[in-house]
């Protein structure tokens, strides 16, 4: 029996120690608190480490991890492991997504009671020995609008909650298929109707660059005046300066946060100072139950893992054996680099994809390159909860429909993934290849273009007329932009031709540039997208 050595660096709980140390070819040691350089000095030892979100697991340390072939995250965030320095090492990173669904959904839904009654305030106010109650009218949730934005897992369990109380709900998730959710009690909107006719909104959604400052000065003014808002999802998709303006101006009658953009808020932070404002210390998953159960889960998925059984969610790869992995891998990054560009370049609801392989990817089987381009259309829609195992549950989930085939066409190149997917009423087609082991999309839509899908990437369509190019570099320039490639493509002929141009950039474009760009004439589109 070959022994295991097993690091435990964050306190995990005793039901996950027991079921570690049951296992007999493991060795585990629990060592809560280490400094950076103490865990450098040491992970050299050890063929797996959990963690909770206090030990940073930086490319420094992996690279020290000589032995490391498993990261074990309690939780759903895996923002303190460098997954690109893992997965360069071919290390597998889990997480454990499902543990905390119900303690999350049972928090937003306490907020929203506590935010509705002003439970918090009329708290303090007895404990001052006074005794106004008229201060604190509130109102019932019965016979209420409640407008839930993401309707993945937690989202729906507030919303079984939200209908036991007889709310009215209103769901806007632009990226759901509105035939997988047909026996829900909820009617799917657009974010002004939403905004203009809820009571009560919460946020269940990643932070992604759609998302972010969601609710912003501008949307505040399509709100319900009086509305109060949850959210125990991300902070950073409401723009807190605004709603301190809102909450101020009576426009917002209440919110109750749990997480925040900067954490912890800084200590002069404009909601703090407001009555109408109560707030939790990110707690969503600070439960007895939703703790063991990651800290469980998290365990067994370590154990299965080092035993070469099954792997279950794995953010950064598929179970594959090695010399498999090995040859599959650049066209598992292109896998994932395509599916990711469809929620970023393209609007509506994916309800089919199709993908087709053509060359080198057919030598393997190809279920696993399907996983990827899922996880990638996924991800940014619902974040940290979608892996290599959870990707194909939560495409049926939302009815996407999926389907894979091979192809002896060469079409334009001899090896290539070839995805076309149904979003909203029409199909998108992206096409992409390797050159010399390195990820290329070479086709959008009718476009055969050159893009290398890494960091930020700026997408322009327009009109094809001279002087595009230069007034978008002299735009990108005037604000420091730095381009670090440029690629060009065109379709058609004369007055019927259009352009696209994507271009590499050193970091995010902030929104004024983007705003300048789409301003200019022949612009058709602009997205910025990461990759």
């Amino acid at each position: 029996m070959t022994m295991m050595k097993v690091l435990v660096s964050d306190s995990l709980g005793q039901g996950g120690m027991d079921v570690l140390r049951r296992e007999k070819n493991l060795k585990v040691d629990e060592k809560v608190g280490l400094k950076p350089e103490e865990l450098k000095a040491i992970i050299g030892d050890y063929d797996a480490i959990l963690v909770r979100s206090a030990t940073k697991v930086t490319k420094e340390i992996i690279e020290a991890g000589k032995k490391l072939r498993v990261i074990g995250r309690a939780g759903v965030g895996v923002d303190n492991v460098d997954l690109e320095a893992a997965t360069h090492r071919g290390i597998i990173v889990m997480n454990t997504p499902e543990g905390n669904t119900i303690s999350t959904a049972e928090l937003s839904f306490s907020m929203l009671m506590a935010v509705a009654r002003n439970l918090p305030q009329a708290d303090a106010h007895v404990k001052k020995g006074e005794w106004k109650r008229n201060k604190f009218k509130g109102s019932e949730l019965n016979g209420k609008t409640l407008g839930i934005v993401g309707f993945g897992r937690i989202g729906r369990e507030v919303a079984k909650r939200a209908n036991a109380f007889n709310m009215k709900i209103m769901v806007f998730d632009p990226f759901i298929s509105k035939e997988s959710v047909k026996e829900w009690p909820v009617e799917f909107v657009d974010v002004p109707t939403l905004l203009g006719n809820s009571d009560f909104l919460t946020f269940h959604t990643p932070l992604t660059a759609e998302t972010r400052n969601l609710l912003n000065r501008e949307t505040f003014k399509l709100c319900k005046k009086g509305m109060r808002i949850v959210n125990c999802a991300r902070g950073g998709i409401v723009d807190e300066t605004a709603l301190a303006e809102a909450l101020r101006s009576g426009q917002i009658a209440g919110a109750a946060f749990d997480v925040f953009s900067s954490e912890p808020p800084p200590a002069d932070h404009p909601l703090l100072k407001l009555p109408q404002f109560i707030c939790t210390p990110h707690l969503g998953a600070v439960t007895n139950e939703a703790q063991e159960n990651v800290a469980l889960d998290v365990a067994v998925q370590v154990i299965d893992a080092l035993n070469d059984r099954a792997i279950k969610n794995a953010v950064n790869m598929p179970n594959l054996d090695p010399d498999t992995l090995k040859g599959l891998k650049p066209w598992l990054v292109l896998a994932e680099k395509i599916g990711s560009l469809y929620p970023q370049l393209f609007d509506g609801s994916i309800k089919k994809v199709e993908v087709r392989y053509g060359g080198d990817p057919t030598r393997f089987k190809t279920a696993p390159l399907t996983v990827a381009i899922l996880k990638g259309i996924l991800t940014p829609i619902c974040g940290d909860t979608v892996n290599f195992v959870s990707a194909p549950n939560i495409a049926k989930e939302r009815g996407i429909n999926v389907s894979e085939g091979t192809s002896d066409a060469t079409i334009d190149f001899s090896s290539f993934i070839d995805v076309e997917v149904l979003q909203g009423k029409e199909k998108y087609r992206i096409m992409g290849t390797l050159f010399n082991k390195e990820p290329r999309i070479v086709k959008i839509n009718d476009v055969l273009i050159d893009v290398v899908p890494e960091g930020w990437v700026l997408f322009i369509r327009n009109e094809d007329l001279p002087g595009v190019v230069g007034s978008i570099g002299t735009i990108l320039g005037k604000n420091g932009v730095n381009i670090a490639e440029m690629s060009l493509g065109r379709v058609g002929k004369g007055k019927k031709a259009f352009a696209m141009t994507a271009i590499n950039i050193d970091s995010e474009v902030p929104a004024k540039v983007v705003a300048q760009i789409k301003k200019a004439k022949p612009v058709i589109d602009v997205r910025v997208v990461k990759l």
